[in-house]
């Protein structure tokens, strides 16, 4: 990429493409193109297609999804595999069509099989069952994956795919039905501190009330996390570095994005406590359901390319955290 060429990033005012623009803008890129939900609703395919004619966009970031946490993929499940479908199927094509240069498709760590062996490497694909909970979520995210391989196989196109590990950061969805589970975490922590009170008891004296917050599951799930500004620094990396030919000629159809550092729910939930300040007493639900026993991406192609992240996962939730405020 020039820095003067014309950049899509679909997706702009989400997490991970306010990332990307972030990232973009600090290399030195000035010629962007982004629209809105209200101006272009990309599960339209006349309007993307519309779109690419008249903007002509030399490079694409195909950072727009439907995205949420358990509870939201397993209730909402054929708004996800519908919205996820037509969003990536319509953008990929129309970039076919008009001649795109570039493109990068993102998808999620969901893609790989429940139980695959750990840590996930990019050839596990499609060797076993998907986590049940979001597999609509996971299998809509395959296909965009395969589309950018099967447009290189047959056209040519210059179409690749990254798969980011769980992601957080400015711009995250805090909502407590539909986030996942990090930013969930921030929020209700964040409640359940402005809700502690000391009351007062006879004399003056205070006792301080313990309060509690109840998690679902056993805790006991191992996750890896990665600073959004991380992906979107691995992104533009991969966008300057990586041809579709190259990518596929090696045998697999993505690149695995992560920190390639674990912990635990309950570690996570009691390092996110101590960042937000709550002092009461955590409690676990396991009648509610823990989703993936493990799920920890094997990124060495991408640190064999150079690349590492910045942030660690104290410091990227603090900053998480002073979004959630300012927000």
């Amino acid at each position: 990429m020039k820095k003067e060429s014309k950049i899509y990033v679909a997706g702009h005012q989400g997490m991970v493409g306010s990332a990307l623009l972030r990232k973009l803008k600090a290399k030195g890129y000035t010629n962007f193109i982004c629209r809105s939900f209200s101006e272009l609703d990309l599960r339209d395919q006349a309007a993307v297609t519309a779109f690419f004619q008249a903007e002509k966009p030399e490079y694409v970031f195909l950072a727009a999804a439907k995205v949420g946490g358990i509870m939201a993929n397993n209730t909402y499940r054929a708004q996800f595999i519908y919205e996820n479908l037509m969003i990536q199927a319509n953008i990929i094509h129309a970039a076919h069509i008009l001649g795109v240069k570039k493109l990068m498709f993102l998808g999620s760590s969901c893609i790989y099989p429940r139980l695959a062996p750990q840590p996930l490497k990019e050839e596990y694909l499609l060797t076993g069952e998907l986590e049940p909970t979001n597999e609509p979520y996971a299998i809509a995210k395959i296909a965009g994956i395969k589309m950018c391989e099967s447009y290189f196989r047959q056209y040519g196109s210059n179409f690749i795919s990254v798969m980011p590990t769980n992601l957080y950061g400015p711009n995250d969805n805090y909502d407590l039905v539909t986030s996942h589970v990090l930013p969930a975490l921030i929020h209700r922590f964040h409640l359940a501190k402005l809700q502690s009170v000391e009351p007062a008891l006879p004399h003056g004296s205070k006792a301080p009330v313990q309060p509690t917050i109840t998690l679902w599951g056993t805790g006991s799930p191992l996750r890896e996390f990665l600073y959004v500004d991380d992906m979107a620094d691995a992104c533009v990396f991969l966008m300057e570095q990586l041809e579709a030919e190259s990518l596929y000629g090696s045998g697999i159809s993505h690149i695995n994005i992560g920190s390639e550092t674990e912990i635990s729910i309950k570690a996570l939930a009691e390092t996110i406590q101590g960042i937000v300040g709550f002092s009461g007493q955590l409690l676990w639900d396991p009648g509610k359901p823990d989703g993936t026993p493990r799920k920890l991406m094997d990124s060495s192609r991408l640190r064999a390319m150079g690349w590492k992240p910045q942030f660690s996962l104290e410091e990227g939730i603090s900053l998480a955290y002073r979004d959630f405020l300012q927000q």
